[in-house]
């Protein structure tokens, strides 16, 4: 299997589009404090899955999974404020909560899937 193959990662590298493209053409007080948390975060999604991906054993992938998992919450934390101070549209955080959720939902299962693997080595 290629990381490409990896449903978790492709849907993660998409929201990472997204999430660019929501924060590109905001002003630059904007960008500068929000914007760059909030493309760190969910880009922080698709690389820790990919570090772990690459990992050897399936322990250490498994604690990569985790900080992908923790950057998800704050992707999710950092859309909400953006909300609360008029840079996205209610129906645009509900698109995009609902998206991160899913892949939340993904994660763990993946995540389940690993540790599976790891019992059974």
């Amino acid at each position: 299997m290629e990381l490409d193959d990896l449903r978790v990662y492709k849907i993660s590298m998409e929201i990472g589009a997204e999430i660019w493209k929501l924060t590109h053409n905001w002003d630059d007080f904007s960008k500068n404090t929000i914007g760059k948390q909030l493309v760190r975060s969910a880009d922080s999604i698709a690389a820790n899955i990919s570090e772990g991906f690459g990992r050897y054993h399936y322990r250490d992938s498994r604690v990569f999974y985790y900080y992908a998992r923790g950057s998800l919450f704050e992707t999710t934390t950092w859309l909400r404020k953006a909300n609360q101070r008029n840079l996205l549209s209610d129906e645009g955080l509900t698109t995009f909560e609902q998206s991160l959720k899913d892949l939340g939902v993904k994660l763990n299962n993946y995540i389940t899937s690993i540790k599976v693997k790891t019992k059974s080595n």
